[in-house]
């Protein structure tokens, strides 16, 4: 994979205004730069983000780029999954005008059978005796070259799942300066992102990189309406020193977060946000100035409270 992935939440239209013009040109232009992942959801802008793909290489992906994209699977009858899976992954090869993808990912938290009553996601045992199996499935029928899981559940049910048996090929971890989730985390105590990234080295499996800039809270202004209280709020408040830092850098708050997220030991790939070309091109420009040095690090880490 390329350093960098186009993710789907842009050209989806998630992360503030945009077109389907400009998308699907953001598309075309980040396989000019070299990204030669493109990583959607059928949640993205219901299913925006793989049409964009779909139109803007008509079913014919360019050599060497890939594809990946998710099912919310939840907690259905185990004799359900299977169907589940299916539907969902034919549907979105409709909308990219595509024959398979390379990764087929689990887009909801994993959980312990004992929190399934507190937390709505996918329950481990359910996971290991149909979603897993049913996932071996598709790859094995051609229609996805290898399956993923989503890492932001409850951390040790996602570190049991890597360090199963068969772990998944990828999975897909918050990569940003402040630890967070912000809104998208939905079960109490901490998130412990880099213990996943930790867990799923060992077991060599590929991490990609999300949420860089923690949905807005790590640039110079969040691009849409947010309630009060809202968790990538909070999280942009507290990270006004590293704002602050930024500016007396010389750089934007955007390129040195993505800078910081490429820089993490462990990272794979890093999947961007971006809905724009402009917004595109501040990230190639960031992957290119190279990874952070150990000071400046923890200077960012320091600022954020993380040291």
């Amino acid at each position: 994979m390329s350093a960098l992935t186009l993710g789907g939440g842009g050209i989806g239209q998630v992360w503030g205004a945009t077109t389907r013009e400009e998308c699907v040109a953001t598309t075309r232009e980040a396989i000019e730069h070299g990204i030669n992942l493109l990583d959607v959801a059928p949640t993205y802008g219901d299913g925006e983000a793989e049409r964009v793909v779909g139109e803007a290489f008509g079913g014919r992906l360019p050599d060497g780029v890939r594809v990946s994209t998710k099912c919310r699977v939840g907690a259905p009858l185990a004799s359900e999954v299977a169907d589940l899976l299916r539907s969902s992954l034919t549907e979105s090869l409709a909308r990219l005008r595509l024959e398979r993808v390379d990764v087929f990912i689990v887009h909801n938290m994993l959980v312990a059978d004992a929190d399934a009553d507190r937390y709505a996601g996918t329950p481990l045992t359910l996971f290991e005796e149909a979603v897993r199996p049913a996932l071996e499935g598709l790859v094995a029928e051609g229609l996805a070259g290898a399956w993923g899981i989503t890492g932001i559940g409850v951390p040790d049910a996602v570190i049991a799942a890597l360090h199963s048996a068969t772990p998944p090929g990828a999975v897909q971890c918050i990569t940003n300066l402040l630890d967070s989730a912000g809104a998208i985390q939905r079960f109490e105590g901490p998130l412990r992102p880099r213990e996943v990234i930790a867990a799923a080295g060992e077991q060599g499996v590929a991490v990609m990189g999300i949420r860089a800039v923690q949905a807005g809270a790590l640039t110079d202004a969040i691009d849409r309406d947010l309630p009060e209280g809202h968790g990538d709020a909070a999280d942009f408040d507290r990270a006004a020193p590293f704002r602050d830092l930024a500016r007396d850098l010389g750089e934007s708050p955007a390129a040195l977060a993505h800078r910081y997220a490429l820089s993490m030991p462990g990272v794979s790939t890093v999947v961007l946000g971006v809905k724009n070309r402009e917004e595109l091109r501040e990230c190639v420009d960031a992957e290119a100035r190279g990874p952070l040095d150990a000071e400046l690090i923890s200077r960012i880490d320091a600022a954020v409270g993380r040291a």
